[in-house]
């Protein structure tokens, strides 16, 4: 039996198909499976490919699909595939099929559905029919530059959402029309959260309101993901060359990096995409025993990296990026007490979002790495070792690790069912060694540490965005930008607002006055629009009373209660982050 991902792929063929019978011109570049569904690049030339194609080429993968057509597969030497794709003059294949020539590949094989060929690996569905009817749908259009290079073409991809029924599929456009609803953007411009400029493209601006988010997830940082042990740390933006080139970034990471050229001093400087270079020297600044460690050394500072423009996306894709991140410089007796500890963190931390924890990744050596690969077996050992005792269910992404060590990616899953990559442990034997770091140990002999790097919220920019849309701008009362609204019956009673103000922002709640001349029924309309907890109203009876009539959000009718209760409820519920 095919799995979904065979389906998703043989879908991606099954549409080409369609448009070479509208466009037979059209080139073709690369068409994969992935999450959701599947998608194909292709270069139509000067045609500009609207909504109504997709639903014509739709119409007519649907009828290719009832020919119950099979999946024929062949395979050509690869000089002999080289021409032909020369003879059609596929720029896209050509340079395809000579990468594979130059890794030493002699044959390649190509899958025939009805009269259509591409070149392919496979596998594929055995025929079309396979494919249940109403499964699939076409739903998005989208710029991509071949080879994900900005330097390239411009090609048209086709994004296609498969599933292995039609009331998957349906399942899931609800979810999408609901994630729409609550995508973070358009909220945070709703809610006067954030913006962004053409100016400063991926690079987020914080408004009053957003920015008093933002200060809140620091604040839950420095308590629950940084916490008692660990030390903060301040360390420069810019930082030259040898730097990256000693920690491995300049001939591992530096397209990533922006890069800057100091005429006066004639160096590079790498603005940096990362902290952990810059811990690696002030572990390095003082002499270390044993007795040091674990050294823990944590950092907000603002970090950039050059993601590609076509990549970014609100809060959750930047060139800006702020991690509660931190390096532990531990023995390597302590790597697992020290990642029991972060589990359980990282557990606590969730919790408070009502985030649950989805998925577990164990990312393993990627084919371009620093170091030995028995140091890379034992470090890969010691966080299976961790996952295992933890009893956290866990997935192996062979591969993913990052250049200098393996990493555990943790993933959540949001109120309305979506998953979201947030927390990552890193365990890296390289950087310490690269830098010569040492500590003085028992027996007197200098050991070489080991280093955790760990994000726990992670870009606290993304965990933002991710927040947004998980509480529909719907926050909670400890998380909401303005607590309270107090709204004045008539000018009369504004004096009555202004002073019961000051009483609650004595006592650290967030408020807000609104004394416009608008009627009663606007006022409350405009609080709830905002998505404010609780809303007061200050008439006669309050301005002259220790009682208080208070509109909680959500909620058509008001509820009496003393000014000194509620201000207990509304503190209880802040200290207790609900």
């Amino acid at each position: 039996m095919e799995n979904l991902e065979t389906k998703r792929h043989s879908l991606s063929h099954i549409m080409a198909a369609a448009i070479k019978e509208f466009w037979p011109d059209a080139q073709l570049a690369i068409g994969p499976a992935i999450e959701n569904g599947f998608y194909y690049d292709i270069d139509f030339n000067e045609t500009k490919i609207t909504e109504t194609d997709l639903k014509n080429i739709e119409k007519k993968m649907n009828h290719l699909i009832k020919q119950n057509l099979k999946f024929e597969r062949v395979e050509l030497e690869i000089q002999a595939a080289l021409q032909e794709a020369e003879k059609e003059g596929n720029p896209y294949k050509t340079e395809l099929i000579s990468e594979l020539i130059k890794k030493g590949e002699t044959k390649v094989s190509f899958y025939t559905i009805g009269k259509f060929t591409d070149l392919c690996r496979g596998p594929h569905i055995e025929t079309s029919i396979k494919i249940k009817p109403g499964s699939f749908k076409l739903h998005k259009l989208a710029g991509a530059y071949w080879r994900g290079d900005e330097k390239n073409k411009m090609l048209t991809r086709i994004y296609g959402l498969a599933f292995e029924t039609k009331e998957e599929l349906d399942e899931y456009l609800k979810m999408m029309a609901e994630a729409e609803k609550r995508d973070h953007r358009k909220i945070g411009k709703e809610q006067d959260l954030l913006m962004m400029h053409e100016y400063a493209p991926g690079i987020p601006f914080f408004l009053p309101k957003g920015f008093i988010i933002f200060q809140e997830l620091l604040k839950v940082a420095r308590e629950h993901s940084y916490g008692e042990g660990y030390k903060e740390v301040r360390t420069p933006q810019l930082l030259n060359a040898e730097l990256w080139k000693v920690s491995g970034h300049w001939d591992h990471y530096q397209e990533d990096m922006f890069i800057l050229h100091h005429a006066e001093d004639d160096c590079d400087l790498g603005i940096k995409p990362m902290n952990c270079p810059a811990h690696m020297l002030v572990f390095k600044r003082d002499i270390h025993s044993y007795r040091d460690l674990p050294l823990r050394l944590a950092e907000t500072t603002t970090l950039y990296r050059n993601e590609k423009s076509g990549t970014l996306h609100g809060l959750t894709r930047v060139r800006s990026l702020s991690q509660d991140d931190s390096h532990i410089f531990c023995r390597p007796e302590q790597i697992l007490e020290e990642i029991n500890i972060l589990l359980d963190k990282i557990k606590n931390i969730y919790k408070i979002f009502n985030l649950q924890i989805d998925e577990i990744h164990l990312s393993t050596r990627p084919e371009k790495f620093l170091g030995e690969r028995a140091v890379w077996d034992e470090a890969e050992n010691n966080l299976r070792t961790a996952l295992e005792g933890a009893n956290l269910a866990y997935k192996i992404n062979e591969g993913d690790g990052a250049f200098y060590g393996p990493k555990i990616d943790v993933k959540v899953k949001d109120a309305i069912g979506r998953q979201w990559q947030l927390a990552t442990i890193q365990l890296d034997f390289q950087l310490p060694q690269r830098f010569e770091l040492h500590y003085t140990d028992t027996d007197g002999s200098q050991k070489t540490p080991v280093v955790i790097h760990r994000a726990l919220l992670g870009s606290l920019e993304r965990f933002m965005g991710v927040i947004i849309e998980h509480y529909s701008g719907v926050f909670p009362l400890w998380l909401s930008p303005v607590q309270i609204k107090i709204v004045s019956v008539a000018e009369a009673h504004v004096p009555a607002c202004q002073k019961l103000a000051e009483e609650l922002k004595a006592a650290g709640i967030r408020v807000e006055i609104d004394d416009n001349n608008e009627t009663m029924g606007n006022k409350i309309r405009k609080a709830a629009n905002e998505k404010i907890p609780h809303v007061l109203i200050i008439g006669d009876k309050e301005a002259n009373s220790e009682v208080l009539s208070v509109r909680d959000r959500g909620q058509q009718e008001t509820r009496e209660i003393t000014k000194d209760k509620f201000i207990n409820e509304l503190l209880d519920k802040i200290n207790n982050r609900l």
